[in-house]
């Protein structure tokens, strides 16, 4: 039986504070009170920009020994250079801090812009990069430049690294696409995008990683009582053979913490418990 994990995508967010947070929170506990009602989380501002060590290492402080932050991958090397020419990217994202995290880091998402079509040798050179452990990634991390100061190039432990890979673009609905996830052993992100994106859910590595952006209206609309079952139906098919991770980026109307811990509590028989304290 594979371990489930329900949480939102990021957690800084003014229209949850006196809604899902209470009033008069401190921002600085936000996270907390987040991690005691849910076990993971996605980090966002690591697309936007590189982030520092100090952040990834307070975050890891803020929560418990059990929790997990899923990493989204730098924009810089997606969008911009698009998977092309990124040895020096890559180090530099790694050497950021996402290591800082210890035990607590989770899969690294890779989220392809709309424009993005499959392109199998760029996609096959891109996955054949990546750091399948930690010792792996502090060694390309220890490649970063002058960009990356202070830099976080080391691991406490060696640990598998994990990689999601989520697409926006129809080219890449064919068997040669998830093919090559299969060989690489990444995860094809199973993407609820409002019917605006494919939506595909093959199985093409040790874990499932799910993005519920929203079923009827993207980022904005809720997930129905019928909705969240049939969620939870899927997640506990999946957890049978693999881990699964899921997040909900439906947060416009605050309705990510509250799907994600109604999705939870569905699935609080097969969820593995947390250790007490």
């Amino acid at each position: 039986m594979g371990r489930i994990r329900v949480g939102t995508s990021g957690w800084v967010y003014p229209p949850w504070r006196g809604t899902f947070y209470p009033q008069g929170l401190a921002h600085k506990r936000e996270l907390a009170y987040l991690s005691e009602r849910l076990d993971s989380v996605e980090i966002n501002g690591s697309f936007y920009s590189l982030q520092r060590p100090s952040s990834y290492q307070r975050w890891a402080e803020q929560t418990p020994d059990d929790f997990v932050f899923a990493v989204k991958g730098s924009r810089f090397i997606t969008h911009m250079k698009r998977l092309r020419d990124g040895d020096e990217l890559l180090a530099n994202f790694l050497a950021s801090g996402p290591l800082a995290l210890g035990p607590e880091l989770g899969p690294i998402l890779w989220q392809l812009p709309p424009t993005f079509r499959f392109d199998a040798d760029v996609l096959d050179a891109f996955l054949s990069r990546l750091p399948r452990s930690t010792e792996q990634a502090a060694e390309i991390a220890r490649r970063h430049d002058h960009r990356v100061d202070p830099a976080h190039t080391s691991t406490d432990a060696d640990r598998p690294m994990r990689h999601a890979l989520e697409i926006r673009h129809d080219s890449f609905v064919t068997p040669a696409f998830t093919d090559l996830l299969t060989r690489h052993n990444v995860a094809l992100v199973v993407a609820d995008a409002a019917g605006k994106y494919p939506l595909l859910e093959e199985v093409t590595a040790d874990f499932v990683y799910i993005r519920l952006h929203g079923h009827d209206e993207l980022y904005v609309s809720g997930y129905t009582d019928e909705g969240l079952d049939m969620w939870a139906e899927k997640i506990a098919s999946w957890a049978k053979s693999c881990d699964v991770y899921t997040y909900f980026d439906n947060d416009a109307k605050v309705r990510a913490p509250r799907d994600a811990m109604a999705l939870r509590e569905r699935l609080e028989p097969i969820v593995a418990p947390r250790p007490a304290g």
